[in-house]
């Protein structure tokens, strides 16, 4: 481990899409220095240090000069360099989906602990400011059902995963993180590759789940709905907006002197201060290497939504099979 005295230094692996954002913001916060940057491809490497005033590194030097990294490079290689930082005493922000293999999540874990190592995995939805103003009020209620939609127009680039596994994975560890409860059943189903997909999710407490996520609607929606017996709360996690819904009744004496009751919709709008989530991920996981303590998103969390999410997966892709030898 690095001289742990002074500023943290914090590297990136990986210059796609999301670790190019962790380059930038890493550049931008004042209680790290952005040591460098690596990737396979030297020449994207240098391009984007080049763009934040950094170095391009090789994983041997990353590593060397790292006392944190964050891990953005394709899923299936997490796990062979989350095991090197690890080895060499380094702490890891490794993106979701965390592993491929969950016995290789397992071993990391493992490893961690006996290099007195943290990771911390990039669910980055636990850091949206509307996500956290919805653990402050779902505590004190009857909550009856979370629905989630994480819907989009197709990208231009190429995802392997199926929409399960790259969106509503998301969703799955935003609900298993609001519900206190093991999983009674599960059910999916699947359309078009699993491109479209929705999940029931039913937990032994009562508390129902609906999730749905898709790559081939025409508008993008990212939303979350929880109905209580007190009240209905949307969160929209792109506006970073809570609304809660509630009915009232209050009773008055009308002319003839009989007790009536009035029926009163009200909406509030609770004070969310916005700010980027990733930036909010990254602050985080900092601010735990510098205190040793527990991250927000622990790999434990992580392991069960993969859980979760290949689950739903193998369902929604049996139910699209089956639907399509039915046709046939």
């Amino acid at each position: 481990m690095n001289n742990m005295n002074g500023t943290l230094k914090a590297g990136v692996i990986g210059t796609g899409v999301m670790g190019r954002n962790h380059v930038r913001i890493y550049s931008e916060l004042s209680k790290v220095h952005l040591v460098g940057v690596c990737d396979a491809n030297e020449a994207a490497a240098h391009d984007v240090a080049e763009t934040f005033g950094t170095t391009a590194l090789t994983l041997d030097e990353i590593i060397e000069q790292s006392d944190l990294i964050s891990i953005a490079v394709p899923t299936q290689f997490h796990y062979e360099v989350a095991r090197k930082c690890i080895e060499n005493g380094v702490h890891v922000l490794i993106e979701k989906p965390f592993v491929d293999d969950l016995d290789q999540g397992r071993e990391l874990i493992e490893l961690a602990k006996e290099h007195g190592v943290i990771i911390q995995v990039g669910h980055i939805e636990r850091f949206n400011p509307a996500v956290g103003a919805l653990l402050e009020l779902i505590g004190d209620l009857d909550v009856i059902a979370i629905e989630a939609h994480r819907l989009g127009p197709p990208l231009a680039r190429q995802i392997e995963d199926s929409a399960v596994m790259d969106l509503m994975i998301h969703d799955i560890d935003i609900l298993l993180s609001l519900v206190d409860s093991p999983i009674e059943r599960i059910s999916a189903t699947g359309a078009r590759g699993v491109q479209h997909a929705t999940a029931q999710v039913a937990f032994e407490n009562g508390v129902l789940g609906v999730l749905t996520a898709s790559r081939l609607t025409q508008k993008k929606v990212r939303t979350l709905n929880v109905t209580a017996r007190e009240c209905q709360i949307e969160v929209d996690y792109i506006d970073q907006t809570v609304r809660i819904h509630r009915q009232f009744h209050p009773q008055y004496t009308d002319e003839s002197g009989k007790m009536r009751q009035r029926f009163e919709s009200v909406t509030e709008r609770p004070l969310v201060e916005t700010g980027e989530p990733l930036k909010r991920e990254l602050s985080a996981f900092i601010d735990v290497v510098a205190t040793g303590g527990t991250p927000l998103v622990t790999p434990e969390q992580a392991l069960r939504a993969i859980e979760v999410a290949r689950q739903i997966d193998g369902l929604a892709s049996a139910s699209e099979m089956k639907a399509k030898v039915l046709t046939e």
